[in-house]
């Protein structure tokens, strides 16, 4: 292993550096396999963070390295110990939506899925992969139809000892010069219809006696064959369900194809909803976080003024500043201070995806989850403040209405409409072969003989050539029949149309099911909404009363008489605490309401909408609006055809 300079000096530089330690291990890492390229130096607005979370001291790994090293943030986390921040990050919940969308590669979440199931994990190109499967994609499925060519080229030198005068003649031995030429272009049609196109040629030269011209060793022709299905196989229908060679229960047609690709859609569809519902959830999480800790800090501050004062009289030798009096003081102060430091940093918790407002509190803790669902650097000197306030507007939503629009408009509920139209086209081929296999099939065939295979000058006698001798039509050759095949009791066909109606049983059961769910979930959230703005109504008057009580226990205290003062200290107190939790239950109260708000446009599938974010396909090529108007006026008409295996 041959190192650097630099990498030497930057791991001796990292022996008084702690921080510096991980960055020099990742370049050796680096060196190990491969060497250092110079990093890219990109101009980044400060008002909206680079994607990728580098900074221009960041190493990054040759593409041809089998093992890159990740790049990561290089600046220390902020936290209680670390509590430098540079500049506070004012952000919208818009912005926040809108960073998480254009940093999105992959479809975060909170719980940890990258590293947990990486293979579960969706990305932005997951609908395009399902579309280009070589196997059971779009493009798979069409290409069955494509024609199809086929050749072969052979030559064989034959000498053989034979014990038969008639093929050895006299010398028992034969010998052979022969080579054969062999082509054939064939396509499947939509219909089931074979047709194919065969040109064979070949040279035999041999010394076999019961040659009439032994000088005639060329042979070509070419052929033409149609097979039609009748039963089996048969109809535009069935081929682009199932698609050409299918077997009873494995289909991969067109329409199966596009069916498949339609439900990946709605898989990232799916994904992109909760990513704006997580990012929504994280940014009302941090909101709540600041409302909290400001509460609170404004009771630790009273306290802490409380406190000074009782200290001050104690000092004075005043009456009021009783050792008893200044200690409760004081257990009030550091009460809040403990809570203040909980507020701000957090605690650690279990990584998980939560879609309700759990208020666990803690600032620095949820600006960082919210950083990864946007996509931008975790740490970058920065603290995001949320500036965008909880509307406190009574929203009213139309029973009847969201009812209809949760049961048509979720995802989910699409999706599994999208598996039960599967599972009718599968239906609809596992009928088909209930039928025997019954083809008409038609040959013609033109032959040619001659004693070279080409000759432009041409010739006198008839056998001068072989291509010459099959374009005079001489020798033509026509075949017609029909050919069945079909198994005996029909066991494996049987089996896979009841395993089709079965599993087409069971998609509309989950079906109605799943429109269960739904209904039970758009009654919670539209109950939840009407429980929060309530309660939110409540803690608002809470609140103003409690700002009363404080003040007029503040008024009172200061003016009462010295013997008085023991008592009102506890009221006072317990005035300054109740003024803190009756803030931050406002403040979640309000938060609570934005959520079930949030909450009734997931479940009655609108979140997207109610975001402003339109999902959208590429578009598409001009040969394939071309294509697809054509052939508009000849599609299959799939809502009778479905009807009729209902």
């Amino acid at each position: 292993m041959v190192v650097s300079d630099s990498a030497l000096k930057m791991l001796s530089h990292s022996k008084s550096n702690p921080q510096a330690m991980p960055l020099a291990l990742a370049s050796l890492l680096c060196l190990a396999g491969c060497h250092l390229v110079e990093s890219k130096k990109v101009d980044c607005d400060v008002s909206r963070p680079s994607t990728f979370g580098a900074s221009k001291s960041d190493i990054f790994c040759d593409p041809a390295c089998q093992a890159e090293v990740p790049v990561v943030a290089s600046e220390r986390p902020i936290s209680t110990q670390n509590p430098s921040v540079r500049e506070h990050w004012d952000l919208q919940l818009a912005d926040a939506i809108e960073y998480a969308l254009l940093n999105s590669e992959v479809i975060r979440d909170l719980g940890g899925r990258a590293i947990r199931s990486p293979s579960s994990v969706m990305t932005k190109e997951s609908p395009a992969i399902q579309e280009t499967d070589p196997r059971f994609g779009v493009e798979a499925a069409l290409s069955a139809f494509d024609a199809s060519l086929s050749a072969g080229l052979f030559f064989e030198n034959n000498d053989r000892a034979l014990n038969n005068i008639l093929l050895g003649g006299g010398t028992r031995s034969f010998v052979q010069d022969l080579g054969q030429y062999s082509s054939e272009i064939s396509k499947q049609t939509a219909t089931g219809t074979l047709l194919s196109a065969r040109h064979n040629v070949e040279y035999d030269f041999n010394n076999a006696p019961g040659n009439a011209d032994p000088n005639l060793p060329w042979s070509t022709n070419v052929e033409l064959e149609i097979r039609h299905p009748l039963l089996q196989g048969r109809g535009t229908d069935f081929n682009r369900i199932a698609g050409p060679g299918a077997t009873p229960g494995v289909y991969n047609g067109v329409l199966i194809a596009r069916v498949n690709a339609d439900i990946s859609q709605l898989d990232f569809e799916a994904g992109i909803r909760d990513l704006v519902s997580d990012v929504e959830t994280a940014y009302w999480e941090l909101y709540y976080a600041f409302i909290a800790y400001n509460a609170t800090e404004k009771a630790r501050d009273r306290a802490l003024e409380t406190w000074r004062q009782i200290e001050t009289w104690r000092q004075s030798g005043l009456r009021g500043g009783t050792p008893q009096r200044e200690a409760r003081s004081r257990e009030q102060y550091y009460r809040f201070e403990v809570e203040l430091k909980n507020l701000l940093a957090g605690q650690m918790k279990e990584r998980s995806r939560a879609t309700t407002f759990r208020g666990l509190g803690g600032i620095y803790t949820q600006e960082r989850e919210l950083r990864l669902l946007m996509g931008v650097p975790i740490n970058d000197g920065r603290l995001i403040r949320p500036v965008t306030e909880p509307s406190s507007a009574h929203i009213v939503f139309d029973w009847t209405d969201i009812l209809s629009e949760a049961t048509t408009s979720r995802v989910e509920i699409r999706r599994q409409q999208m598996q039960i139209k599967r599972r009718n086209l599968e239906l609809v081929a596992a009928k088909n072969f209930l039928l025997p296999r019954l083809d008409t099939v038609g040959r013609y065939r033109w032959r040619g003989l001659g004693h070279d295979l080409l000759d432009p000058s041409g010739g006198d006698s008839e056998f001068d050539n072989a291509y010459e001798n099959m374009l005079d039509g001489n020798f033509q050759e026509l075949q017609v029949g029909v050919e069945l095949s079909a198994p005996v009791g029909f066991r494996q066909a049987s089996a896979a149309v009841r395993h089709a109606r079965l599993s087409l049983s069971r998609e509309k059961a989950i079906l109605e099911e799943q429109q269960r769910q739904v209904t039970l979930e758009i009654s919670q959230a539209l109950a939840e909404l009407d429980r929060a703005y309530d309660i939110s109504q409540i803690h608002l008057n809470r609140r103003i009363a409690a700002a009363e009580q404080l003040s007029a226990t503040e008024v009172l205290y200061e003016q009462s008489e010295e013997s008085q003062k023991g008592v009102l200290l506890d009221q006072l107190l317990d005035a300054q605490t109740r003024l803190a939790d009756a803030e931050t239950q406002y403040g979640r109260a309000m938060v609570e309401y934005m959520m079930a708000i949030k909450q009734i446009h997931g479940a009655k599938g609108s979140m997207l909408h109610y975001n402003h974010v339109v999902l959208a396909e590429g578009d598409w090529p001009s040969k394939a609006r071309t294509d697809a108007s054509e052939r508009a006026s000849r599609r299959i008409d799939l809502p009778n055809l479905l009807s009729k295996n209902r």
